[in-house]
């Protein structure tokens, strides 16, 4: 008996997604609620989990389709075994297959400046041995024939020991370069023969996440009278509190003390003064919000995701980072949940975790401000009358310009400095 696999339920408003990775294929057992695919939708990645166990039978989409909620993608064979389960057209393309095995084919040269990495057929797909059977995305399988690397050697460490990205970048740095199997000696081109000047390039298709965070940053610039207004902040006292207090601290609370929980917990008390930062357009109408749900940008395998932190405002600063922690794994591990991402007041975003100095970061609609975070820089700065040098981070503020003014903007920036720069005053409510 034949069980369909449907595409589940996206989220509100949500009608369609992108068939972004095969996680099995047909002929492999599955379990109850295994993961079997990966849609990519505007949001997040969603996995399909199989809905009974047994043999996946065929794909019914293919990786880059385009599925709507509802549609069949694959059928699953109950109650069949990996061995039994291959169509018959399946086998006769083994018997075919095993009756070419018995004569030898002739050698075919590999084209100039390609090479295969062991356990990778023509295709970039897992041949046995390769990854015990595990199934490559798209951008790994780029970086394994880029870097040259065996992935059959490389330890996974995304979600079920998956191989990522990372792992094959790591592994390019901390391992020998695979060897390409040795070719038969391709026939001498003639003089007219054109010479391989080693120029490659790729195309490769968005991603549907890609695509929407294109046109919604495009929609921010036509729509918003956008402008950034800058400013610096001196980080010894938090620095100084963070070594101080950092091993009790993940001792009493499980997480480690972080620079974000310090800004968001400062952002709050400045939002609370300045509510116009904290607000939103709609139509002809301001909507001002007595909550400050804080939207944090963390790395993703498919690029940076925002999920919402719901009433900030009321957390202390190890709850803040216990919840930033948790958005952050569950980022890489692909299962930040759609509602996690709606909604949001006020974005806080950490570019200098990737060395960023400064930058002009864009309003996430229908949000009316941004705060960019940057690196911390040892600079010389007077103070007392005296040069000295201090850890200096610039912060940005990116606004609309159609609701908060300059003078509203800066007395953010400095409110928020001051906090920053004498951590007492979030103790005292200052």
């Amino acid at each position: 008996m034949a069980t369909d696999v449907i595409v589940p339920t996206l989220g509100e408003s949500i009608t369609e997604a992108t068939l972004g990775q095969w996680l099995k294929q047909p002929g492999e057992a599955v379990k109850a609620d295994e993961p079997i695919a990966s849609l990519e939708t505007d949001k997040v990645a969603v996995e399909v989990n199989a809905p009974t166990a047994g043999v996946l039978a065929e794909h019914v989409a293919s990786e880059g389709d385009t599925v709507e909620v509802g549609a069949v993608i694959a059928r699953i064979q109950e109650g069949a075994s990996a061995a039994t389960a291959a169509t018959p057209a399946v086998e006769d393309r083994t018997a075919v297959g095993k009756a070419e095995a018995a004569q030898p084919p002739e050698p075919a040269a590999a084209p100039a400046g390609q090479v295969t990495p062991v356990g990778y057929g023509n295709h970039g797909e897992a041949e046995e041995g390769g990854t015990g059977g595990q199934t490559l995305s798209p951008s790994v399988r780029r970086a394994v024939l880029e870097h040259g690397v065996d992935p059959s050697k490389i330890k996974g460490t995304g979600k079920d020991g998956r191989v990522t990205k990372d792992d094959v970048l790591l592994a390019a740095k901390t391992q020998p370069v695979a060897k390409a199997p040795a070719a038969a000696a391709a026939p001498a081109p003639s003089v007219s023969a054109p010479v391989s000047s080693g120029r490659k390039e790729e195309r490769v298709r968005m991603s549907r996440l890609r695509q929407t965070v294109a046109k919604r940053l495009k929609e921010a610039q036509n729509t918003a009278a956008m402008l950034t207004t800058f400013n610096d902040v001196d980080m010894s006292e938090v620095i100084a509190a963070r070594a101080k207090y950092k091993d009790l601290f993940e001792k009493k609370h499980g997480v480690r003390l972080g620079f974000m929980g310090f800004f968001v917990k400062a952002a709050c008390q400045a939002l609370r003064d300045i509510p116009a930062v904290n607000a939103s357009i709609e139509g002809d109408d301001i909507v001002y919000h007595d909550y400050a749900d804080i939207s944090v940008a963390v790395s993703a395998p498919n690029g940076l995701v925002v999920p919402v932190i719901r009433d900030a405002q009321d957390m202390s600063v190890a709850t803040i980072e216990k919840t930033i922690g948790d958005f952050g794994k569950r980022a890489k591990d692909g299962t930040l949940k759609m509602d996690e991402m709606k909604g949001g007041t006020f974005t806080i975003s950490n570019g200098g975790v990737f060395g960023s100095l400064m930058s002009t970061p864009i309003i996430n609609p229908p949000q009316s401000a941004v705060l960019g975070l940057h690196r911390i820089d040892e600079r010389p700065v007077v103070r007392n009358g005296q040069v000295v040098i201090r850890p200096m981070m610039y912060l940005a503020l990116s606004y609309d310009h159609r609701l908060i003014d300059g003078r509203e903007a800066v007395t953010f920036l400095v409110a928020l400095k001051n906090a920053i720069e004498d951590p007492t005053r979030l103790l005292i409510d200052l």
